[in-house]
């Protein structure tokens, strides 16, 4: 049984795509589901040592892949935080007010045990939601 919603998965261009097999973004329906997120541009990681910018750096690859499907960051209804420092709460969460203060999705923040790359601070996911009319 299938629902005959199409799906339209979204590339980043980046190494761990394809060797994982996984799409950077998802458009289903009136969804898009952006995968975690870190500062790796380029195959290198930015801001070593920085959560506040990786932060930044990490939501701006988000916010792109929600563009690609054809949305702004006003849609944006959810984001994940996946902190590895607890000290870094305050930077974490200043750099998401910076970009999301007006927009206000629901959120939630968790500390983890580690990322893939020790020196990844923080990963982040976002999801929006292409209400009626848009699109």
């Amino acid at each position: 049984m299938t629902s005959g919603m199409s799906f339209t998965r979204i590339s980043s261009g980046g190494p761990w795509e394809d060797r994982y097999g996984y799409a950077r973004a998802v458009v289903a329906g009136p969804h898009v589901l952006v995968s975690g997120c870190t500062a790796t541009v380029g195959g290198e990681i930015q801001h070593v040592g920085d959560a506040y910018n990786q932060t930044l750096t990490a939501i701006s690859i988000a916010l792109d892949a929600v563009e690609k499907a054809g949305i702004s960051i006003s849609e944006v209804v959810r984001t994940r935080l996946y902190v590895v420092n607890a000290d870094d709460f305050e930077a974490v969460g200043r750099a998401h007010g910076e970009v999301f203060g007006t927009v206000r999705p629901a959120c939630t923040s968790v500390q983890v045990a580690g990322l893939v790359d020790s020196r990844m601070l923080v990963e982040v996911e976002v999801e929006a939601y292409r209400g009626e009319g848009t699109g």
